[in-house]
Protein backbone atom coordinates (compact mmCIF):
# COMPACT_ATOMS: atom_id res chain seq x y z
CA UNK A 1 0.00 0.00 0.00
CA UNK A 2 2.78 2.49 0.87
CA UNK A 3 4.33 1.38 -2.74
CA UNK A 4 1.51 1.90 -4.55
CA UNK A 5 1.33 5.72 -2.35
CA UNK A 6 4.40 6.27 -3.66
CA UNK A 7 3.48 5.30 -6.84
CA UNK A 8 0.80 7.61 -7.31
CA UNK A 9 2.39 10.47 -5.67
CA UNK A 10 4.89 9.98 -8.15
CA UNK A 11 2.66 9.82 -11.02
CA UNK A 12 0.31 12.78 -10.20
CA UNK A 13 3.82 14.82 -9.89
CA UNK A 14 5.14 13.53 -13.53
CA UNK A 15 1.35 14.77 -15.08
CA UNK A 16 1.36 17.96 -13.64
CA UNK A 17 5.05 18.43 -14.83
CA UNK A 18 3.72 17.42 -18.29
CA UNK A 19 0.42 19.41 -18.16
CA UNK A 20 2.60 22.51 -17.05
CA UNK A 21 5.23 22.05 -19.99
CA UNK A 22 2.48 21.64 -22.67
CA UNK A 23 0.78 25.32 -21.31
CA UNK A 24 4.19 26.78 -21.24
CA UNK A 25 4.71 25.33 -24.67
CA UNK A 26 0.98 26.54 -26.09
CA UNK A 27 1.87 30.24 -24.53
CA UNK A 28 5.41 31.00 -25.49
CA UNK A 29 6.27 34.21 -23.69
CA UNK A 30 6.32 37.28 -26.45
CA UNK A 31 9.76 38.01 -27.92
CA UNK A 32 11.64 41.39 -27.13
CA UNK A 33 12.11 44.39 -29.83
CA UNK A 34 14.38 43.25 -32.23
CA UNK A 35 18.25 44.89 -31.30
CA UNK A 36 20.45 46.45 -33.64
CA UNK A 37 23.85 45.63 -34.20
CA UNK A 38 26.46 48.12 -33.70
CA UNK A 39 30.09 47.43 -35.61
CA UNK A 40 32.36 48.28 -32.70
CA UNK A 41 34.74 51.06 -34.33
CA UNK A 42 37.75 49.64 -35.41
CA UNK A 43 40.58 50.73 -37.54
CA UNK A 44 42.20 48.99 -40.57
CA UNK A 45 45.54 50.00 -42.35
CA UNK A 46 48.42 48.31 -44.91
CA UNK A 47 51.69 47.51 -43.59
CA UNK A 48 54.26 49.03 -46.76
CA UNK A 49 54.80 44.99 -47.83
CA UNK A 50 50.90 44.59 -48.87
CA UNK A 51 49.53 42.94 -45.25
CA UNK A 52 46.22 43.99 -44.38
CA UNK A 53 45.52 45.21 -40.50
CA UNK A 54 42.48 45.72 -38.85
CA UNK A 55 42.15 46.43 -34.72
CA UNK A 56 39.28 45.99 -33.01
CA UNK A 57 39.23 47.65 -29.63
CA UNK A 58 35.92 45.76 -27.69
CA UNK A 59 34.79 43.95 -24.75
CA UNK A 60 36.02 44.39 -20.89
CA UNK A 61 37.51 41.30 -20.06
CA UNK A 62 40.89 41.28 -20.19
CA UNK A 63 41.83 39.27 -23.14
CA UNK A 64 42.52 39.13 -26.93
CA UNK A 65 42.05 37.30 -29.94
CA UNK A 66 44.19 37.40 -32.55
CA UNK A 67 44.09 36.00 -36.15
CA UNK A 68 45.93 35.58 -39.29
CA UNK A 69 43.87 35.16 -42.17
CA UNK A 70 46.21 34.03 -45.33
CA UNK A 71 44.43 34.02 -48.56
CA UNK A 72 45.93 30.03 -49.49
CA UNK A 73 43.58 27.15 -49.06
CA UNK A 74 42.46 24.09 -51.05
CA UNK A 75 41.80 26.69 -53.83
CA UNK A 76 45.31 26.68 -54.51
CA UNK A 77 45.51 22.90 -54.86
CA UNK A 78 45.62 21.39 -58.48
CA UNK A 79 43.72 18.15 -59.35
CA UNK A 80 46.33 16.07 -57.74
CA UNK A 81 46.89 18.04 -55.13
CA UNK A 82 43.53 17.80 -52.63
CA UNK A 83 44.41 18.07 -49.28
CA UNK A 84 47.74 19.64 -49.99
CA UNK A 85 46.70 22.64 -47.94
CA UNK A 86 45.43 21.11 -45.13
CA UNK A 87 48.92 18.93 -44.81
CA UNK A 88 50.86 22.30 -45.37
CA UNK A 89 48.87 23.95 -42.11
CA UNK A 90 49.43 20.75 -40.30
CA UNK A 91 53.29 20.89 -40.92
CA UNK A 92 53.20 24.65 -39.78
CA UNK A 93 52.39 23.48 -35.88
CA UNK A 94 55.86 21.60 -36.17
CA UNK A 95 57.91 24.44 -35.00
CA UNK A 96 59.77 27.12 -36.64
CA UNK A 97 63.59 27.97 -37.28
CA UNK A 98 64.05 29.35 -33.88
CA UNK A 99 61.70 27.10 -31.91
CA UNK A 100 60.45 23.87 -31.74
CA UNK A 101 56.49 22.26 -31.85
CA UNK A 102 56.98 22.09 -27.98
CA UNK A 103 58.45 25.22 -27.50
CA UNK A 104 55.44 27.38 -29.96
CA UNK A 105 52.76 25.44 -27.77
CA UNK A 106 54.36 26.00 -24.87
CA UNK A 107 54.75 29.66 -25.02
CA UNK A 108 51.26 29.79 -26.71
CA UNK A 109 50.19 28.03 -23.28
CA UNK A 110 52.32 30.27 -21.08
CA UNK A 111 50.01 33.46 -22.57
CA UNK A 112 46.98 31.64 -21.53
CA UNK A 113 45.82 30.22 -25.02
CA UNK A 114 46.47 27.89 -28.06
CA UNK A 115 47.48 28.47 -31.54
CA UNK A 116 45.12 27.06 -33.65
CA UNK A 117 45.91 26.35 -37.34
CA UNK A 118 43.43 25.08 -40.37
CA UNK A 119 43.35 25.35 -44.00
CA UNK A 120 40.20 26.49 -45.42
CA UNK A 121 38.71 26.63 -49.50
CA UNK A 122 39.88 29.84 -49.83
CA UNK A 123 41.85 30.81 -46.50
CA UNK A 124 44.09 29.43 -44.06
CA UNK A 125 43.93 30.76 -40.15
CA UNK A 126 46.51 30.93 -37.03
CA UNK A 127 44.74 32.48 -34.51
CA UNK A 128 44.77 32.59 -30.74
CA UNK A 129 42.54 33.45 -27.47
CA UNK A 130 45.38 35.31 -24.89
CA UNK A 131 45.33 37.29 -21.79
CA UNK A 132 45.38 41.02 -22.92
CA UNK A 133 48.99 41.68 -21.64
CA UNK A 134 50.46 39.32 -24.04
CA UNK A 135 48.64 40.57 -27.37
CA UNK A 136 51.98 41.87 -29.03
CA UNK A 137 53.73 38.50 -27.62
CA UNK A 138 51.29 36.85 -29.38
CA UNK A 139 51.44 38.28 -32.36
CA UNK A 140 55.18 38.03 -32.91
CA UNK A 141 54.87 33.85 -32.04
CA UNK A 142 52.01 33.70 -35.39
CA UNK A 143 54.36 35.83 -37.02
CA UNK A 144 57.24 33.43 -36.54
CA UNK A 145 54.95 30.55 -37.64
CA UNK A 146 53.46 31.86 -40.37
CA UNK A 147 57.03 33.36 -41.63
CA UNK A 148 59.74 30.56 -40.48
CA UNK A 149 58.42 27.60 -40.10
CA UNK A 150 60.32 24.44 -40.56
CA UNK A 151 58.43 22.15 -42.12
CA UNK A 152 60.20 19.30 -40.91
CA UNK A 153 60.48 15.89 -43.45
CA UNK A 154 60.84 14.13 -39.86
CA UNK A 155 57.81 14.41 -39.11
CA UNK A 156 55.86 14.33 -42.75
CA UNK A 157 54.62 9.99 -42.40
CA UNK A 158 53.40 11.01 -38.97
CA UNK A 159 50.81 13.80 -39.75
CA UNK A 160 50.05 11.64 -43.12
CA UNK A 161 49.36 8.40 -41.31
CA UNK A 162 46.90 10.82 -38.69
CA UNK A 163 45.39 12.82 -41.88
CA UNK A 164 44.57 8.51 -43.65
CA UNK A 165 43.17 8.44 -40.60
CA UNK A 166 40.73 10.99 -40.36
CA UNK A 167 39.98 10.39 -44.32
CA UNK A 168 38.98 6.98 -43.96
CA UNK A 169 36.87 8.20 -41.08
CA UNK A 170 34.89 10.36 -43.11
CA UNK A 171 34.93 8.57 -46.17
CA UNK A 172 32.55 5.91 -43.83
CA UNK A 173 30.25 8.26 -42.99
CA UNK A 174 27.26 8.73 -45.44
CA UNK A 175 27.12 12.79 -44.64
CA UNK A 176 30.46 12.60 -45.55
CA UNK A 177 30.23 10.89 -48.86
CA UNK A 178 27.08 13.10 -50.48
CA UNK A 179 28.70 16.39 -49.14
CA UNK A 180 32.04 15.14 -51.44
CA UNK A 181 29.58 13.83 -54.18
CA UNK A 182 26.81 16.91 -54.31
CA UNK A 183 30.11 19.63 -54.35
CA UNK A 184 31.74 17.56 -57.56
CA UNK A 185 28.71 18.17 -59.64
CA UNK A 186 27.55 21.15 -58.82
CA UNK A 187 31.77 22.28 -58.98
CA UNK A 188 33.12 20.23 -61.79
CA UNK A 189 36.83 20.84 -62.33
CA UNK A 190 37.17 22.99 -60.10
CA UNK A 191 39.03 22.81 -56.11
CA UNK A 192 35.76 23.99 -54.66
CA UNK A 193 34.34 20.64 -56.16
CA UNK A 194 37.17 18.30 -54.36
CA UNK A 195 36.43 17.80 -51.42
CA UNK A 196 38.47 14.61 -50.33
CA UNK A 197 41.69 12.82 -51.90
CA UNK A 198 42.47 9.56 -52.64
CA UNK A 199 44.02 7.71 -50.10
CA UNK A 200 46.58 6.90 -53.09
CA UNK A 201 46.95 11.17 -53.66
CA UNK A 202 47.60 11.56 -49.95
CA UNK A 203 49.93 8.77 -49.41
CA UNK A 204 52.31 10.29 -52.45
CA UNK A 205 52.72 14.03 -51.19
CA UNK A 206 56.51 14.61 -50.12
CA UNK A 207 57.88 17.51 -48.35
CA UNK A 208 59.26 19.14 -51.24
CA UNK A 209 55.95 19.16 -52.33
CA UNK A 210 54.50 20.86 -49.22
CA UNK A 211 57.80 23.61 -49.24
CA UNK A 212 56.60 24.45 -52.56
CA UNK A 213 53.03 24.79 -52.02
CA UNK A 214 54.16 27.06 -49.20
CA UNK A 215 56.20 28.95 -50.98
CA UNK A 216 53.09 29.59 -53.74
CA UNK A 217 51.30 30.59 -51.66
CA UNK A 218 51.82 32.61 -48.45
CA UNK A 219 53.39 35.85 -48.42
CA UNK A 220 52.14 39.32 -47.15
CA UNK A 221 50.24 40.28 -49.86
CA UNK A 222 48.23 37.55 -48.92
CA UNK A 223 47.61 38.51 -45.37
CA UNK A 224 44.94 40.31 -43.53
CA UNK A 225 45.65 40.11 -39.48
CA UNK A 226 42.68 41.01 -36.99
CA UNK A 227 43.42 41.92 -33.62
CA UNK A 228 40.15 42.19 -31.03
CA UNK A 229 39.76 42.76 -27.53
CA UNK A 230 41.51 44.44 -24.70
CA UNK A 231 44.45 45.71 -25.66
CA UNK A 232 47.45 48.39 -25.72
CA UNK A 233 46.78 49.78 -28.90
CA UNK A 234 50.10 51.16 -29.66
CA UNK A 235 52.40 48.43 -28.48
CA UNK A 236 50.09 45.71 -30.55
CA UNK A 237 50.79 48.13 -33.78
CA UNK A 238 54.46 47.95 -33.15
CA UNK A 239 54.55 44.47 -32.97
CA UNK A 240 52.68 43.82 -35.76
CA UNK A 241 54.93 46.31 -37.35
CA UNK A 242 58.42 44.80 -35.76
CA UNK A 243 56.89 40.83 -36.57
CA UNK A 244 55.56 41.21 -40.41
CA UNK A 245 56.75 44.44 -41.78
CA UNK A 246 60.38 42.31 -43.45
CA UNK A 247 57.47 39.65 -44.70
CA UNK A 248 57.89 39.53 -48.70
CA UNK A 249 54.90 40.99 -50.31
CA UNK A 250 54.63 37.02 -51.83
CA UNK A 251 52.35 36.42 -54.64
CA UNK A 252 48.63 38.24 -54.80
CA UNK A 253 45.50 36.02 -54.01
CA UNK A 254 44.11 33.78 -56.86
CA UNK A 255 41.35 34.60 -58.08
CA UNK A 256 39.81 31.53 -59.72
CA UNK A 257 36.13 31.69 -60.60
CA UNK A 258 33.78 28.51 -60.60
CA UNK A 259 31.47 27.52 -63.47
CA UNK A 260 28.72 25.82 -61.03
CA UNK A 261 26.36 23.59 -62.64
CA UNK A 262 23.05 23.75 -62.59
CA UNK A 263 20.79 20.52 -63.82
CA UNK A 264 18.84 17.69 -62.54
CA UNK A 265 21.25 15.13 -62.07
CA UNK A 266 19.94 12.36 -59.34
CA UNK A 267 23.15 10.67 -58.54
CA UNK A 268 23.03 7.39 -55.55
CA UNK A 269 26.16 6.24 -54.14
CA UNK A 270 24.96 2.52 -53.04
CA UNK A 271 25.53 1.31 -49.71
CA UNK A 272 23.69 -1.54 -49.45
CA UNK A 273 22.01 -2.83 -46.09
CA UNK A 274 22.02 1.12 -44.94
CA UNK A 275 18.98 1.30 -43.03
CA UNK A 276 18.97 5.16 -43.68
CA UNK A 277 19.19 7.11 -46.99
CA UNK A 278 21.38 10.36 -46.76
CA UNK A 279 19.98 12.91 -48.73
CA UNK A 280 21.50 16.48 -50.17
CA UNK A 281 20.13 18.31 -53.06
CA UNK A 282 20.58 21.58 -53.93
CA UNK A 283 21.78 23.91 -56.51
CA UNK A 284 24.22 27.22 -56.68
CA UNK A 285 22.82 30.25 -56.25
CA UNK A 286 24.04 34.07 -56.10
CA UNK A 287 26.76 34.89 -54.48
CA UNK A 288 27.03 37.24 -51.06
CA UNK A 289 27.66 40.51 -53.51
CA UNK A 290 24.60 40.37 -54.79
CA UNK A 291 21.54 42.65 -52.99
CA UNK A 292 19.37 39.27 -53.31
CA UNK A 293 21.62 37.51 -50.71
CA UNK A 294 20.28 38.46 -47.59
CA UNK A 295 16.54 38.18 -48.52
CA UNK A 296 17.64 34.46 -49.65
CA UNK A 297 18.99 33.96 -46.17
CA UNK A 298 15.69 35.12 -44.96
CA UNK A 299 13.86 32.29 -47.46
CA UNK A 300 16.02 29.96 -47.01
CA UNK A 301 15.47 30.13 -43.04
CA UNK A 302 11.63 29.48 -43.33
CA UNK A 303 11.91 26.83 -45.46
CA UNK A 304 14.55 24.28 -44.27
CA UNK A 305 16.90 26.94 -42.69
CA UNK A 306 15.73 26.92 -38.50
CA UNK A 307 13.98 24.59 -36.42
CA UNK A 308 11.04 25.99 -36.73
CA UNK A 309 11.46 25.90 -40.38
CA UNK A 310 8.57 24.47 -42.95
CA UNK A 311 10.78 21.06 -44.30
CA UNK A 312 11.88 20.39 -40.86
CA UNK A 313 7.55 20.95 -39.47
CA UNK A 314 6.83 18.43 -42.36
CA UNK A 315 9.34 15.91 -42.53
CA UNK A 316 10.27 15.28 -39.22
CA UNK A 317 7.14 16.82 -36.72
CA UNK A 318 4.50 15.90 -38.81
CA UNK A 319 5.81 12.85 -41.02
CA UNK A 320 8.64 11.49 -38.63
CA UNK A 321 10.86 10.87 -41.47
CA UNK A 322 13.52 12.15 -40.15
CA UNK A 323 15.14 13.78 -37.06
CA UNK A 324 17.40 16.62 -37.76
CA UNK A 325 16.96 18.20 -41.54
CA UNK A 326 18.13 21.44 -42.34
CA UNK A 327 19.16 23.51 -45.19
CA UNK A 328 21.54 26.06 -45.62
CA UNK A 329 23.03 28.72 -48.12
CA UNK A 330 26.93 28.52 -47.96
CA UNK A 331 29.56 30.52 -49.99
CA UNK A 332 32.75 30.27 -51.22
CA UNK A 333 34.85 33.73 -52.71
CA UNK A 334 32.20 35.10 -54.63
CA UNK A 335 30.16 31.59 -55.30
CA UNK A 336 27.43 30.17 -53.31
CA UNK A 337 24.83 26.59 -53.39
CA UNK A 338 21.42 26.33 -51.22
CA UNK A 339 21.16 22.67 -50.13
CA UNK A 340 18.54 20.39 -48.25
CA UNK A 341 20.33 17.82 -45.99
CA UNK A 342 18.67 14.68 -44.48
CA UNK A 343 18.96 11.25 -42.91
CA UNK A 344 15.63 9.56 -43.36
CA UNK A 345 14.29 6.16 -43.43
CA UNK A 346 15.44 4.16 -46.00
CA UNK A 347 11.46 3.13 -46.82
CA UNK A 348 10.54 6.83 -47.26
CA UNK A 349 12.96 8.10 -49.15
CA UNK A 350 11.24 9.02 -52.13
CA UNK A 351 8.43 10.13 -49.90
CA UNK A 352 10.76 12.64 -48.40
CA UNK A 353 12.27 13.93 -51.51
CA UNK A 354 8.42 14.68 -52.34
CA UNK A 355 7.55 16.68 -49.30
CA UNK A 356 10.50 18.66 -50.01
CA UNK A 357 9.78 19.60 -53.39
CA UNK A 358 5.67 20.35 -52.10
CA UNK A 359 7.60 22.59 -49.84
CA UNK A 360 9.69 24.31 -52.41
CA UNK A 361 6.79 24.95 -54.40
CA UNK A 362 4.41 26.16 -51.74
CA UNK A 363 6.86 28.64 -51.18
CA UNK A 364 7.58 29.74 -54.57
CA UNK A 365 3.96 30.49 -55.55
CA UNK A 366 2.39 31.28 -52.38
CA UNK A 367 3.89 34.21 -50.04
CA UNK A 368 4.82 33.44 -46.48
CA UNK A 369 2.36 35.04 -43.43
CA UNK A 370 3.19 38.50 -41.66
CA UNK A 371 3.34 36.26 -38.70
CA UNK A 372 5.49 33.40 -40.10
CA UNK A 373 8.05 35.39 -41.54
CA UNK A 374 7.95 38.14 -38.71
CA UNK A 375 9.33 35.09 -36.18
CA UNK A 376 11.76 33.96 -38.80
CA UNK A 377 13.44 37.18 -39.46
CA UNK A 378 13.59 37.55 -35.28
CA UNK A 379 15.20 34.60 -35.23
CA UNK A 380 17.66 35.54 -38.44
CA UNK A 381 18.55 39.06 -36.42
CA UNK A 382 19.00 37.78 -33.20
CA UNK A 383 21.28 34.97 -33.77
CA UNK A 384 23.90 37.46 -35.96
CA UNK A 385 23.25 39.58 -32.97
CA UNK A 386 24.39 37.01 -31.19
CA UNK A 387 26.89 35.28 -33.13
CA UNK A 388 28.86 38.68 -33.66
CA UNK A 389 28.98 39.76 -30.09
CA UNK A 390 32.44 38.07 -29.00
CA UNK A 391 36.45 38.80 -30.22
CA UNK A 392 36.17 35.38 -32.14
CA UNK A 393 32.77 36.14 -33.54
CA UNK A 394 33.38 40.13 -34.55
CA UNK A 395 36.73 38.89 -36.29
CA UNK A 396 35.19 36.09 -38.49
CA UNK A 397 32.65 38.67 -39.85
CA UNK A 398 34.81 40.98 -40.73
CA UNK A 399 36.76 38.73 -42.61
CA UNK A 400 33.95 37.24 -44.05
CA UNK A 401 33.07 41.24 -45.28
CA UNK A 402 36.72 42.01 -46.52
CA UNK A 403 36.77 38.30 -48.06
CA UNK A 404 34.25 39.39 -50.32
CA UNK A 405 34.06 43.02 -50.53
CA UNK A 406 31.21 43.68 -48.91
CA UNK A 407 31.54 47.66 -47.75
CA UNK A 408 32.02 48.63 -44.33
CA UNK A 409 28.18 48.94 -43.96
CA UNK A 410 27.21 45.11 -44.81
CA UNK A 411 27.33 44.31 -41.20
CA UNK A 412 25.85 47.75 -40.01
CA UNK A 413 22.55 47.32 -42.04
CA UNK A 414 22.46 43.60 -41.92
CA UNK A 415 19.81 43.61 -39.17
CA UNK A 416 17.35 46.38 -41.13
CA UNK A 417 17.75 44.80 -44.14
CA UNK A 418 16.90 41.24 -42.56
CA UNK A 419 13.59 43.38 -40.79
CA UNK A 420 13.17 44.86 -44.44
CA UNK A 421 12.15 41.48 -46.41
CA UNK A 422 8.62 40.71 -47.02
CA UNK A 423 6.75 38.18 -47.96
CA UNK A 424 6.32 38.91 -51.12
CA UNK A 425 10.03 39.22 -51.64
CA UNK A 426 10.52 35.65 -50.21
CA UNK A 427 7.78 34.09 -52.23
CA UNK A 428 9.91 35.92 -55.71
CA UNK A 429 13.22 34.72 -54.14
CA UNK A 430 12.16 31.03 -53.57
CA UNK A 431 10.56 30.92 -57.78
CA UNK A 432 14.07 32.96 -58.87
CA UNK A 433 16.53 30.78 -57.53
CA UNK A 434 14.84 27.74 -55.78
CA UNK A 435 14.11 25.99 -59.44
CA UNK A 436 13.09 22.23 -59.29
CA UNK A 437 14.38 21.38 -62.75
CA UNK A 438 17.47 22.35 -61.85
CA UNK A 439 18.48 20.39 -58.43
CA UNK A 440 21.15 18.03 -57.88
CA UNK A 441 20.10 15.35 -55.86
CA UNK A 442 22.11 13.23 -54.06
CA UNK A 443 20.97 9.88 -52.31
CA UNK A 444 23.42 7.90 -50.10
CA UNK A 445 22.10 4.48 -49.13
CA UNK A 446 20.91 0.69 -50.14
CA UNK A 447 20.28 1.53 -54.39
CA UNK A 448 18.07 -1.98 -54.15
CA UNK A 449 15.45 -0.74 -52.26
CA UNK A 450 15.83 3.08 -53.08
CA UNK A 451 16.12 2.86 -56.89
CA UNK A 452 12.18 2.84 -57.98
CA UNK A 453 11.36 5.69 -55.37
CA UNK A 454 14.16 7.96 -57.16
CA UNK A 455 12.67 7.17 -60.74
CA UNK A 456 10.26 10.01 -60.65
CA UNK A 457 12.86 12.19 -59.91
CA UNK A 458 15.48 11.49 -62.92
CA UNK A 459 13.34 13.48 -65.53
CA UNK A 460 12.08 17.14 -64.92
CA UNK A 461 8.69 18.19 -65.57
CA UNK A 462 8.49 20.94 -67.94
Amino acid sequence: MKTFKIYLALLLFVLGCTISGLAQKQTPPAGGPPKPFKVPAHETFALPNGMQVTLVPYGTTPKVFVAAMVRAGNIDEGADQVWLADLTTNLLKEGTKTRSAQDVAGEFASMGGSLELGAMADQTFARTDVLSEFGPKAVALIADVLQSPLLPESELARVKNDMERTLSIAMSQPGSIAQNQFAKLIYPNHPYGRLYPTSEMLSKYTIADVRKFYGDNFGAARTHIYVAGMFDSAAVKKAITDAFGKWAKGPEPLLLAPKPESKRVVDVVDRPGAAQSTIIMGLPVTDPTNPDYIPLQVMDSLLGGSFGSRITANIREAKGYTYSPYSMVASHYHAAYWAESADVTTAVTGPSLKEIFYEIDRLSKEPPSAEELTGIKNYLAGVFVLRNSSRRGIVGQLNYVDLNGLGEDYLATYVQKVHAVTPQQVQEIAAKYLVPGKMTIVVVGDKSKIADQLTPYETVSQ
